[in-house]
């Protein structure tokens, strides 16, 4: 027997979250998801090259660090500066 097409049940897909984040030091969460996954996402070079004064404010680190998990996701400031959850997974900012 061979498989030549694995279709999966979207039903069954889990709708990716947020569930938790922790500030490790140099501008990096240590994010933890819904499924159970973590993932250590550096937003220090996305930060650094900005140049949106609303952005820019991030990259000193007490401001970075004031952020919330809203709606699973990780917010700053009301959603001055949010990304999407599919890109944390994968370590992308």
């Amino acid at each position: 027997m061979k498989i030549v097409e694995l279709i999966k049940d979207k039903s069954k897909q889990l709708h990716l979250e947020v569930n938790s984040a922790e500030y490790v030091g140099d501008f990096t969460l240590l994010i933890g998801f819904n499924d159970g996954c973590t993932q250590k996402v550096s937003f220090k070079s996305f930060l650094k090259k900005t140049l949106h004064p609303e952005i820019k404010k991030y990259y000193k680190e007490s401001n970075f660090k004031k952020y919330k998990i809203v709606d699973g996701n990780i917010n700053w400031n009301d959603y001055d500066m949010i990304f999407p959850v599919e890109d944390l997974y994968e370590g992308k900012v």
